[in-house]
């Protein structure tokens, strides 16, 4: 497999040295996708688009997507009666195509909208930073890490398309009837396993489990063992959700993903949030149907040149990781966090709605070639498909508005005529 030798070697080396000589996935996970030398992110091995890259984003099909959330925007910037200053704050920028199409549009449409915008970009991997930065050398744009932004000082819009998919995930397992999570350790050091596991014979239900080496490098395995929870604040989220795994609909061996990091990322969103709205775009699910019994796998995803599969532990720095995303969870941190639900729907309605639908019937009247018109139709379809990139959640939140503000609704949550 083409895995990174020296990021091998340095998360096995981290293993051998921890405490227990395991790490939680989510530290593996961390380390494969943001290890700041070797990791996917942080090196130049991330390769975002429709030909050729390991994945591709709603931005990367056609220009429409940028635009239409620039039509949004715009709309916000209206709702809280146009401030002399609006900040954009994208979290995640990709290699910089989304903020190259949302700047376009609103420069030629909307520029008095542009001529107030202060944009700025968070963005932890110094490669994709860079080629943000040469996309939108023709902008102002600032580029700040999420802490460096001073609390309760921005009036506009965090938005996210994409984001929290890839927040490194714990995994859990359920063990005896009881929640236990899933590490990661190398076959130099192995911990025996619950009894009640070992004898059970049957990892085709949970293939990662019960000393099976995954991923090969110099005579080293890494290979997933269960232990007590490394922090009460796993079971914490399930309760916050209204999960119950206690209940016997919940099997011997069920396992999921938690995302925790991303609660903690909300948190700091919604500190520096004085004014405005939150926009988040993913794929995912509430927590009901997330944490549903026949979802006995969970939901993580690896992605390497285009093919996806389950299995982190091969291709290790050169693949992506992501798992979906816990909407309800969102939601619920978040209004602990001071943010309101303004609302949530699915990206293909939400595009409808700021008006991708009279985009497709113009179509017809384009002067273009029959190959550029169907490419186009494609895109265009593609960002709307119930089985692909339209099924994708796009949640609301909003701090700080007034009753009058709040009342104004936004056409993006509109439901298409």
């Amino acid at each position: 497999m083409d895995s990174n030798p020296a990021l091998y070697q340095t998360i096995a080396s981290h293993i051998l040295t921890s405490p227990q000589k395991r790490i939680t996935f989510a530290e593996y996970m961390d380390m494969v996708l943001y290890h700041p030398d070797q990791g996917y992110y942080s090196s130049n091995a991330v390769n975002i688009g429709f030909q050729g890259g390991d994945f591709f984003t709603s931005s990367s099909l056609c220009d429409d997507f940028g635009e239409l959330l620039a039509v949004q925007f715009y709309q916000m910037w209206e709702n809280l009666d146009r401030p002399k200053s609006f900040d954009l704050v994208e979290m995640g920028a990709g290699i910089g195509v989304l903020a190259s199409q949302i700047l376009n549009y609103l420069k030629i449409n909307y520029s008095d909208f542009f001529d107030v915008i202060e944009y700025i970009i968070i963005e932890k991997s110094p490669s994709l930073r860079q080629e943000q930065q040469q996309k939108l050398q023709e902008f102002s744009v600032r580029w700040l890490n999420l802490e460096e932004i001073t609390p309760n000082s921005i009036i506009g819009c965090f938005f996210s398309n994409e984001l929290i998919d890839a927040f490194p995930v714990h995994q859990f397992t359920i063990a005896e009837g009881k929640l236990q999570e899933i590490y990661v350790t190398t076959s130099q050091d192995l911990t025996p396993q619950p009894p009640s596991l070992q004898e059970k014979g049957d990892n085709n239900n949970f293939p990662h489990l019960v000393g099976e080496g995954l991923g090969k490098k110099s005579n080293i395995e890494f290979i997933e063992v269960v232990g007590e929870a490394s922090t009460p604040q796993l079971a914490e989220y399930l309760q916050l959700v209204g999960i119950d795994i206690s209940q016997n609909a919940y099997e011997e061996g069920y396992r999921s993903e938690i995302n925790l990091a991303a609660l903690d990322w909300l948190s700091i969103v919604a500190d520096c949030l004085q004014r405005g709205y939150v926009l988040t775009i993913d794929y995912g699910y509430p927590a009901s149907r997330y944490y549903h019994p026949r979802r006995s796998q969970g939901t993580l995803q690896c992605y390497y040149q285009h093919r996806h599969h389950n299995n982190p532990y091969i291709n290790i720095g050169k693949q992506d990781i992501t798992a979906h995303v816990d909407f309800t969870a969102l939601e619920k941190w978040g209004k602990r966090c001071g943010l309101n639900q303004v609302g949530w729907t699915q990206q293909g309605l939400f595009l409808m709605a700021l008006g991708l639908g009279e985009r497709i019937a113009a179509l017809s009247y384009q002067q273009q070639s029959i190959s550029q018109l169907l490419k186009r139709r494609e895109a265009l379809h593609q960002l709307i498909s119930p089985e692909g990139l339209g099924n994708f959640g796009v949640l609301v939140q909003s701090k700080g508005l007034t009753e009058t503000e709040t009342r104004r609704s936004l056409q993006g949550l509109t439901i298409p005529e």
